[in-house]
C-alpha cells in the first residue's frame, strides 16, 4: 500500500507502519491513531477503504510537511547554508560529524549517512 509516496508494509501495526512516511514520526502517528479512534495494535491490512480515506484526511489536516515537500525544504536549507559558507554545511556534504565529535576513530555513523550533494 502506498501513502504519500512511501510504501507501507501491510503486516505491521498502524503505529509503526505510519512512521515509514518521511516526516511522520512516532508521536505524530499516535496523534493520528487517537483522532481516528483506532487501536494501536491494529494492523494496516485490516483497515477498510473508508478507514484508509479517513486516515489520509486526518494526516493532511495536521498540516505537516511530508515526503518530497519536506525533502525540498531540507535541500533548500542546505543550499542556503552553503551560500553563507557555514562549516556545518561543508561537513554535512563531506559526510563528517557536524557537532564536533571525534573523527579519528569513530564517526562511522556520519559516514554511513547518504550524502545529499
Amino acid at each position: 500500500m502506498y501513502l504519500f509516496n512511501s510504501k507501507l508494509v501491510e503486516n505491521k501495526k498502524i503505529k509503526f507502519a505510519l512512521t515509514a512516511i518521511f516526516g511522520l514520526g512516532g508521536s505524530n502517528s499516535l496523534i493520528v491513531i487517537k483522532k481516528l479512534g483506532f487501536c494501536s495494535n491494529l494492523k494496516l491490512k485490516m483497515l477498510s477503504k473508508n478507514q484508509i480515506l479517513n486516515l489520509i484526511k486526518t494526516i493532511t489536516s495536521l498540516n505537516i510537511l511530508l515526503g518530497n515537500e519536506l525533502k525540498k525544504i531540507q535541500f533548500s536549507n542546505l543550499k542556503k547554508a552553503l551560500e553563507i559558507k557555514l562549516l556545518k554545511s561543508f561537513r554535512k556534504i563531506q559526510g563528517l560529524p557536524i557537532r564536533g565529535q571525534r573523527t579519528h576513530t569513530n564517526a562511522k555513523t556520519a559516514r554511513k549517512k547518504i550524502k545529499i550533494l
